[in-house]
């Protein structure tokens, strides 16, 4: 008789939603802004012991510029020069240290947990490698071989983290990525692409009252500037501009020399993302006296729904109704992820594969708790069976 596969199993498969909110809460206790490498540093040393505890070959990478540290579990055995499955996490949040007491305390309110990180997406990064423990201990096995990369800085871009992904997407047959479910539950095969722009602008300075017209205003400069690029905004294209941050000035007596503006785009076509990063950086001052510079660029192209992506999306589905869970996937989100990238290296990749929640970056952020035990019998079904 052929190995019995734990999720064919009812009774061994009833997974205790009670373990996997306890693991949840000790990483959440954990506050990890993105920003903080001592922080963070803290996460990757308890992700650290849980990769231990399962026999996971552990590859920590130090942090550059100022980023906390990267790691990396993989599975060991005969199965490790195949090409396997791929998990995806980060785990750094938005929240800085003390939002777990006095901004969104800790805490369970009927079936929601409540925390920062919770939803975005600690809930996922837990619950993804709990799935992958309780198989190992109950005697499972995985089809493929199982990678996990945790990283430090994915709310920041992953501006580090992006070629270590790469290395490893490359390495993969597929990428599941443990971002918070969308929409009531839905998961994610298609995502916005996003670009990041800082314009710096230099003008001269002068005395508002005696001397103005010696002055040459850099706040003018980028005002009439963020007029134009907020107007290239078109829902119908899916391209956005968003103006979020402005800097600038010395005194209200001072005509401004400086003024430093930080735009993020977004957009649906690869192409759209390529034009307007040349019509950004192509900006000239409207007052010859000012200076113009533009940085920045293209972040994470688009993930696009291709039929591998698709098929990958069906097959966990159909391991999901099994036990009760209709998976579906929402329409295009305008949030950037980590999938971006591996799905750019051509892996199918199914993201949104994390908790069912609410919040995300908001101080009410919060999971149902009603979620975790479905989505993780998923992942362990994905675990046992993608081939």
């Amino acid at each position: 008789m052929g190995k019995v596969k734990l999720s064919d199993i009812s009774g061994s498969a009833e997974l205790s939603t009670d373990e996997i909110v306890k693991g949840i809460i000790d990483w959440v206790n954990i506050e990890s802004p993105s920003a903080d490498s001592i922080a963070i540093n803290r996460m990757v040393d308890r992700v650290t012991i849980e990769f231990a505890s399962v026999g996971l070959e552990t590859e920590r990478t130090p942090g550059e510029e100022g980023w906390g540290d990267l790691i990396r579990g993989r599975a060991t055995g005969s199965l490790r020069a195949n090409k396997g499955i791929l998990v995806v996490s980060h785990i750094d949040t938005v929240h800085p240290i003390g939002t777990k007491e006095s901004g969104n305390p800790i805490r369970i309110e009927g079936d929601n947990l409540y925390g920062p990180g919770t939803y975005d997406m600690k809930a996922g990064a837990y619950m993804a490698f709990y799935a992958y423990k309780r198989l190992i201990e109950e005697g499972g096995e995985s089809q493929l071989p199982v990678t996990f990369i945790y990283v430090p800085e994915e709310e920041r871009g992953s501006p580090y983290s992006r070629k270590y992904i790469a290395e490893e997407a490359q390495k993969a047959k597929y990428v599941l990525v443990t971002e918070p479910a969308r929409d009531g539950g839905k998961v994610v095969v298609e995502r916005k692409g996003s670009a990041r722009y800082k314009i710096i602008a230099e003008g001269r300075p002068a005395h508002s009252g005696s001397k103005h017209e010696f002055g040459r205003s850099a706040i003018k400069e980028i005002a009439r500037h963020i007029c134009e690029i907020e107007s290239w905004t078109d829902y119908d294209k899916g391209v956005t501009f968003n103006v979020g941050v402005i800097t600038g000035g010395t005194g209200v007596n001072v005509v401004p020399q400086h003024c430093n503006v930080e735009v993020d785009s977004r957009f649906n076509r690869i192409e759209d993302g390529h034009e307007f990063e040349k019509k950004l950086k192509s900006l000239v001052s409207y007052d010859s006296d000012v200076n113009l510079n533009v940085t920045g660029g293209i972040m994470r192209p688009p993930m696009e729904a291709t039929s591998a992506i698709l098929d990958l999306f069906q097959m966990a589905k159909a391991f999901s109704q099994e036990h009760g869970l209709d998976l579906k996937y929402t329409s295009r989100t305008g949030g950037g992820s980590d999938g971006n990238l591996t799905a750019a290296e051509g892996v199918p990749t199914l993201d949104g594969l994390g908790a069912d929640g609410y919040g995300a970056h908001q101080l009410d952020e919060h999971i149902f708790i009603s979620s975790l035990g479905p989505r993780a019998r998923t992942w362990m079904k994905l675990y046992e069976r993608l081939v």
